[in-house]
């Protein structure tokens, strides 16, 4: 399998189309996840053009993993959830959905089973107010 730059995320990333940005910086793109599988399910995506974790470059990884383990920090701040689950999805068959290598930060809070990956769409209010929050925690 090959890398497909016309993917939405790479459409994203080069601003053709909108997202609830929480943060940006050399490395990647902080957004919520418009179809959450709980409240403040966030993505983390690296520039560096890969398809998911088996064909990425060593080096975008080292660069990105400090990233996501400052955004989980934050969200668990900004939601009080009582856990995060990290996802990270590589090929179709594992669930991949989107073929640009992307890392799922998902509160878990105590008694609330989490949604399907893909659900339902989240209100956009509520996401820019939660990444309002979540980039405040940053």
């Amino acid at each position: 399998m090959t890398y497909d730059p016309a993917n939405i995320f790479a459409k994203i990333l080069a601003g053709d189309l909108p997202c609830h940005k929480v943060h940006e910086d050399e490395t990647a793109l902080v957004m919520m996840d418009i179809f959450p599988q709980s409240k403040g399910h966030t993505l983390v995506i690296p520039k560096a053009a890969s398809r998911n974790l088996l064909d990425a470059d060593p080096k975008a990884l080292a660069a990105v993993m400090p990233l996501v383990q400052r955004v989980a920090r934050a969200v668990k701040a900004a939601t009080n959830a009582d856990g995060i689950r990290l996802a990270q999805f590589n090929e179709a068959p594992a669930g991949q959905t989107v073929f640009h290598l992307h890392f799922h930060i998902i509160p878990a809070y105590e008694g609330v089973a989490l949604g399907t990956h893909g659900g339902g769409k989240a209100d956009d209010a509520e996401l820019a107010a939660l990444a309002r929050d979540i980039a405040a925690k940053l």
